[in-house]
């Protein structure tokens, strides 16, 4: 009994950890593209900012 378990902990154990492993790595790989749009829209998100902080200034109605 003691052999048969220590076999199946050696041979299911690091097909679980494999498992596991691959899929933490496709998953990886799908959401970074996702991340590439969401940093084009922070990107253009912050340029709006730039762009209505420095016409406020130009104005004079920034407060400053």
């Amino acid at each position: 009994m003691d052999e048969t378990l220590w076999s199946l902990m050696n041979i299911v154990g690091p097909a679980i950890l494999l498992i596991l492993l691959v899929w933490v790595v496709i998953r990886s790989r799908r959401r970074s593209g996702a991340t590439t749009d969401t940093t084009a829209q922070t990107e253009r998100a912050t340029d709006a900012q730039y762009d209505a902080e420095e016409q406020r200034r130009r104005d004079g109605t920034d407060g400053l």
